[in-house]
C-alpha cells in the first residue's frame, strides 16, 4: 500500500488479506503525516497553498511510486478500450496508457491539486504568516485527506465483489473484507477523521462525511467494474486510492462550507 518496506507477512491465506484490507487507512497515516511534515515545512517557507498542495500530491505519489496512478490510468483505458470484456482486461494488463488514462490521470490529479489547496485554505493557512502552531494543526488536515482515501479498498474488497481474472492482486483480495470487519474499519476511521479534521480546524463532522463521500465513490467504481469486467483487479481498487484522494477533499471543503 506503500513504497515503505515493511516485514512480509507471514501467510496470506485468508482470512489474511481481509484483514490487510481493513487496515488500509491506517497506512494511509504514513504518506498522511509525510506529506503533513512536508506542507508544514513548505508553508514556513512561505510557499502558496497552492504550491504546498502540488508538493503534498507529489508526496502522495511517491509514497506508492505512483503505483496507485498506473492503476487509475489502466481502468481508464481498459473502460474506454472496447465492449468486449477480454480485450478491456488486455488492454488494462498492458504496462503504457493510452488518451483515455493521461487525460484520466491529469484531470484526477488537478481535482487533488486545487481540492487541496482549498482545504488548506478553509483549515487557515494564507499567504498571511498566522503563526507556527496554527500553520501546524491546519496542515494536519492532509493526514485526513490520506486516511480517508484508503477506506475505498475494503469498500472495493468487500464480500460479495468477485474478482475480474483467476490471478492477480484481485483474485486474492476479492470479496475478502466481511461485513462486520468493514463496518468496524469505517467506524473506526471516521471517528479518528472526526478528531484529525477537528484538529486541523475544520467542523468535527467533515471527516465522518469524508468517508461517506468516498464509501459512494468506490461503490460506484465497484458496480461499474463488475458490470464492465465481471469483477475488480488490482487497477481498480489503486484508481479507489486516487479518486478516493480527490472525493475526500472535496468533501471536507463542502461539508465545512455548508457549515
Amino acid at each position: 500500500m506503500t513504497a515503505f518496506p515493511v516485514p512480509p507477512p507471514t501467510t496470506v491465506a485468508p482470512p489474511v488479506p481481509g484483514r490487510a484490507m481493513a487496515l488500509a487507512p491506517l497506512a494511509g497515516v504514513v504518506p498522511g503525516l509525510t506529506g503533513w511534515l512536508v506542507a508544514f515545512g513548505a508553508i514556513r517557507l512561505g510557499l502558496t497553498p497552492l504550491v504546498v498542495a502540488v508538493l503534498v500530491v507529489g508526496v502522495f505519489a511517491l509514497s506508492t511510486r505512483a503505483l496507485h496512478l498506473d492503476g487509475l490510468a489502466d481502468t481508464a483505458d481498459g473502460f474506454t478500450a472496447s465492449y468486449d470484456r477480454d480485450k478491456a482486461l488486455t488492454v488494462m494488463r498492458r504496462g503504457d496508457s493510452g488518451p483515455a488514462g493521461v487525460v484520466m490521470v491529469v484531470i484526477v490529479l488537478m481535482l487533488q491539486v486545487t481540492a487541496l489547496n482549498q482545504v488548506l485554505v478553509t483549515a487557515g493557512i494564507s499567504t498571511v504568516a498566522v503563526g507556527w502552531r496554527n500553520e501546524l494543526a491546519a496542515t494536519f488536515a492532509v493526514v485526513t485527506v490520506a486516511v480517508t482515501a484508503r477506506v475505498a479498498i475494503p469498500v472495493i474488497c468487500r464480500s460479495g465483489v468477485p474478482p475480474a481474472r483467476p490471478e492477480g492482486l484481485g483474485a486474492m483480495v476479492a470479496g475478502a473484507v466481511p461485513n462486520p470487519l468493514l463496518a468496524t474499519c469505517l467506524i473506526v476511521t471516521a471517528l479518528v477523521t472526526a478528531w484529525s479534521g477537528w484538529a486541523a480546524g475544520l467542523t468535527w463532522w467533515a471527516g465522518p462525511v469524508a468517508v461517506g463521500a468516498t464509501v459512494v465513490a468506490a461503490a460506484v467504481l465497484v458496480r461499474r467494474s463488475t458490470r464492465r469486467l465481471g469483477g475488480i483487479t488490482g487497477d481498480i481498487i489503486g484508481a479507489g486510492v486516487e479518486i478516493g484522494t480527490a472525493v475526500a477533499a472535496l468533501a471536507l471543503i463542502a461539508s465545512t462550507h455548508a457549515s
